[in-house]
């Protein structure tokens, strides 16, 4: 298991109930299409950006109530119905061009000086998607959407610690640089993968922590929201500790041995989020 918040997207979950399998779907196909835009292939940035530009169209379209595209246009697939679920559950548009401008960014940001960086691209990338799935359920409460940002937001610093080795072969580094410097760590631990020096260790303990108590936050999220979307995101969220637990475990050595969940481990979450 990964904790990737496009992966996150319960599209094919049992717990889902019927009624939103519809929505969901169209709403993880535009957001995983656009991640692709931004992420796959050999495009260059400036033609990713023209090609994501287009998407920010589509979305500007819906929201004029004008959207009209033609079988034949790529995007019909992603927008066509994508805009009749914006229609049926009056989700917030502003969701979706956070989501573009986040994607835009990873076009053109490899580095963070901050937290306040960080931690606003993220923001952008991961937290309209709980956001979305609050409205889906009609539980987009004040304090509900707070509780859910923490837990987007931790789920994807999750990602970033798990993924460092994956990220540093796109040419991207998401931890912080004035953490790095703070810490006495540089890039040459990522590229020499010296994950046993002290600063490395000291640095890793932060991020982890720090993603830890974002999603320990949420957690009365998930034991708030009733039946099947409270499993879900119980199941989720203890997904992503565990996954900092492997991360404490394996020494913070994200280059050799890459922490995921097993088939061992989902007795235990599933135990944890019952109890």
């Amino acid at each position: 298991m990964a904790v990737d918040h496009y992966e996150n997207f319960p599209v094919a979950s049992l717990l889902l109930p019927r009624r939103l399998q519809a929505p969901v779907r169209n709403i993880y196909r535009f957001a995983r299409s656009a991640d692709d835009i931004a992420d796959e292939g050999d495009a260059t940035p400036a033609e990713r950006l023209r090609h994501l530009a287009t998407y920010r169209d589509a979305l500007m379209q819906i929201e004029a109530g004008t959207l009209a595209l033609p079988e034949h246009d790529a995007r019909a697939q992603v927008f066509n119905p994508l805009a009749q679920s914006i229609t049926q559950y009056a989700l917030p548009m502003e969701a979706f061009f956070d989501l573009i401008s986040a994607f835009e960014q990873d076009v053109t940001t490899t580095r963070y000086e901050d937290d306040m960086q960080l931690l606003d691209y993220c923001r952008r990338s991961a937290n309209p998607v709980g956001r979305l799935m609050l409205h889906l359920y009609e539980a987009a409460t004040p304090q509900n959407l707070a509780q859910s940002n923490a837990i987007c937001t931790g789920l994807q610093l999750t990602n970033f610690w798990q993924d460092i080795a994956v990220d540093w072969q796109k040419g991207r580094v998401y931890l912080p640089q004035g953490k790095l410097r703070l810490y006495g760590a540089t890039e040459n631990h990522i590229a020499q993968k010296r994950y046993a020096d002290p600063a490395w260790q000291t640095l890793m303990q932060v991020q982890v922590q720090q993603a830890r108590e974002l999603l320990s936050s949420g957690l009365p999220l998930a034991r708030s929201l009733p039946g099947r979307i409270g499993l879900e995101l119980k199941l989720v969220i203890h997904g992503g500790l565990r996954i900092l637990e492997r991360l404490n475990q394996l020494h913070y050595d994200v280059f050799f041995h890459r922490p995921t969940l097993t088939k061992r481990d989902w007795t235990l979450l599933l135990w944890r989020s019952l109890w």
